[in-house]
This record gives C-alpha cells, sequence and structure tokens, in this order.
C-alpha cells in the first residue's frame, strides 16, 4: 500500500530502505544477543541527514517534512528497533523539542552536533516511581544564584549510556502537579551524574536503556530549556511528535513481520507442497498485511496534519495505539506461520516479537492513549 510520494520523499524512502538492508538486517541479531548495537551506527545516520530531518538547515539539520522522517522511521524499524529508537529519542524527542523551545544559543550549541552524529540526546522524564503519572515526578532543581542543583533518578532512559546531554525534568517550585516541572538541558559529563545500562530487558536488547542519578548536580540557569514551570508543556509536546514516531516504528515492525511470514510460507514445505497454498496460513498472512496498512495510514495521517500545521495530539495517540498493538499482532502471527522454527532466533519473527511487546508500553500505555482518545472525544478526562 501507497499513497503517492513526491519524488524527494520516494527518493528518501529508498535511501533510508538501501541503508537499512546493507547496515542493519544484517547485525541485528548479533546486536540483540550481544545487547549491544554497534556505535558506529550513529555517525552514518548522521552523515546521511537522517538524524536531521525536520531540523532547520540553519542549524545543521536537513530539513525535509514529517512524512520523510515517518519514512526513515519505517524502515530503520523494520530493520532493527533498537536502531530506530536511537533517532526517534535523539531527534525526536531531544533535537526537535530543542529546536522548538530552545533559545539561540541553545540552538547553535545542540543543533548541529545532534544532527551530524557528533553527539546524541536522550528524554529524562520516566521515574522508577513515575511513568504514566509523569505530573508526579520527585526529580528536584534547586535555584542557587545563577545556577540549579539538581537530584532525583530517572529509569528507562533510551540512549541513557550513549548520550551527550539529557534533556531532563525536575520540579522547580512547590506547585502540585505538572505547574511545578521545568525542563534542562544536561550535559552528561556534568560532575554528579551517574549512569547504570539496564541489561536483561525482553526486547530492544542492543539498545541502550539506563539509570541516572542526579546527586547534586549543578548546571547554569541557562540550561532551563522554556520557561521555568512549563516543563510538562515542553515534555507534552514532545511525547505528541514522538508518539508518531513509534507508531512508524511499529509499522516497520508489522512490515518486516509481514515479509519473514511470506517469505517462509512460500518455501516452507508440509502436506506435499508449500504451506502458502493452506487456507488458515493466508488468513495470518492477510491479517499482517491489513495490520500494516492500516497502521501505516494512521501514521502517514498524523505526519500530514504536522506538515499543515493543523492540530494532530489525538491523532498521534489513534495512531501510535494501533500501530503498537498491531505489530504485537503481527509478529504474533509471522511467528505463528513459522511454527516451531519461530520460537528460535535463526528467524527473525521472534525478535520481533519481543521488540513490538515494549511499544505498547513507552511513550505512552495504550491504556493512557486511550484515555487520551476518550477525553478527546466527551471532553471529560478519566485521570
Amino acid at each position: 500500500m501507497d499513497l503517492e510520494l513526491s519524488e524527494e520523499q520516494s527518493a528518501v524512502r529508498r535511501l533510508a530502505r538501501e541503508f537499512t538492508d546493507r547496515e542493519v538486517v544484517p547485525y541485528a541479531a548479533a546486536w540483540d544477543r550481544a545487547e549491544s548495537v554497534d556505535r558506529g551506527i550513529v555517525k552514518k545516520l548522521g552523515a546521511l541527514g537522517f538524524l536531521g530531518l525536520t531540523v532547520p538547515e540553519e542549524y545543521g539539520g536537513s530539513g525535509g517534512d514529517h512524512l520523510s522522517y515517518c519514512l526513515v522511521t519505517e524502515e530503520l524499524g523494520r530493520g532493527d528497533s533498537a536502531v530506530r529508537g536511537i533517532l526517534s529519542v535523539s531527534l525526536g524527542l531531544v533535537a526537535k523539542t530543542i529546536a522548538a523551545w530552545g533559545s539561540e544559543e541553545q540552538k547553535r550549541a545542540w543543533l548541529p552536533r545532534l544532527c551530524a552524529g557528533d553527539a546524541l540526546g536522550c528524554f529524562g522524564l520516566t521515574e522508577p516511581g513515575t511513568g504514566s503519572d509523569a505530573a508526579a515526578l520527585t526529580t528536584r532543581a534547586e535555584r542557587e544564584g545563577d545556577a540549579y542543583v539538581l537530584t532525583g533518578t530517572k529509569m528507562f532512559i533510551t540512549n541513557g549510556t550513549w548520550a551527550d546531554v539529557v534533556l531532563l525534568f525536575a520540579r522547580t517550585g512547590e506547585a502540585p502537579g505538572h505547574r511545578g516541572i521545568s525542563a534542562f538541558l544536561v550535559p552528561t559529563d556534568t560532575p554528579g551524574l551517574t549512569r547504570r545500562e539496564v541489561h536483561g530487558k525482553l526486547g530492544l536488547r542492543g539498545q541502550a536503556t539506563a539509570e541516572l542519578v542526579f546527586d547534586g548536580v549543578r548546571v547554569p540557569a541557562s540550561a532551563l530549556l522554556g520557561p521555568a514551570g512549563k516543563g510538562f508543556s515542553v515534555a507534552m509536546s514532545a511525547l505528541a511528535k514522538g508518539r508518531m514516531s513509534v507508531a512508524a516504528g511499529c509499522v516497520g515492525i508489522a512490515q518486516a513481520a509481514l515479509e519473514a511470514a511470506v517469505a517462509y510460507a512460500g518455501q516452507r514445505e508440509q502436506f506435499g507442497g508449500p504451506i502458502a497454498r493452506h487456507q488458515l496460513v493466508q488468513e495470518l498472512i492477510a491479517d499482517i498485511a491489513v495490520d500494516v496498512d492500516a497502521a501505516r495510514l494512521l501514521t502517514w495521517r498524523v505526519a500530514d496534519l504536522i506538515d499543515r500545521g493543523r492540530p494532530f495530539a489525538t491523532e498521534s495517540s489513534t495512531a501510535k495505539l494501533f500501530a503498537s498493538e498491531a505489530a504485537v499482532r503481527a509478529a504474533s502471527n509471522a511467528l505463528q506461520v513459522h511454527g516451531g522454527y519461530g520460537y528460535i532466533d535463526e528467524y527473525p519473527v521472534g525478535k520481533l516479537l519481543r521488540d513490538a511487546r515494549v511499544m505498547t508500553l513507552y511513550e505512552g500505555t495504550s491504556q493512557i492513549q486511550k484515555l487520551l482518545i476518550g477525553r478527546a472525544h466527551t471532553g471529560i478526562s478519566a485521570f
């Protein structure tokens, strides 16, 4: 399924597919086993302009529209969701947020490096005790003269041990809930910041996921991103677009599941012929194909709304909800097509299922997305 893409969008998609097939797919299984992606991939993503998509060229970005960004994210998700996460977080959550909320000094200091792959960013929102209830975060930023002193812990932070800058959310006042939260740009070499990589994950095993501990970390007041007390708005604006990115990555997972299932069904023989001729196998493949098309259309709708300057938050939640659940279904159906072979990592579908499962959890669980969608339609908040 394809809507009509422009020549430039088609070229971006071809470039991303060629890159993924050459630089990601052949190594994804080994990275998964080693629980570490080759860090050289970051500079390669930067060299092709992927880490600068939608960021203005005057700040080192490569420009382009949000549909092009989705096309690249989808292809990377097709190859390895751990690699997709590097781009989605460093560009989608950090660089784009600096471009939208940062001072001129902050943009000049960070965007060229992030877009080139000379630096990576991570998004410091989730804490050990606060996930979906982000407004209840407890990390504090105490004002001391012309500086802030940061204390607290962040958990499950993608790119955490690789990042050069943390987009950190901390409580700067006594106001309850979201009103007391501010955002900061914190270089990871600042004294008092320690990082510990999280191992033993079910999926996204190659991704650098970390716990970050801030013990009296001192940053200048100029590290504040956006107005004091507006950090929750900064976070929510980032996540609204970030959910589109997650959805695009889920389309990639589902597409990979479809391609794997079709290939295996065509070459695996049972009962005197390829299993692709059996009706119930075709049903599994058809279900995957429908999920791919529906998830892709919902995701592309979000990109179109953003590029036209239209409201998109509810549509982004819709795409994220459907695409993440669809990716789990698609990977599970592809595993079923593979039978017992799907359960060993000689074939990619087991990894696809493990990687897909977390997509229903982060950047807003499926349950949170339903509450956001329900609030948009009823005008009544259930949380």
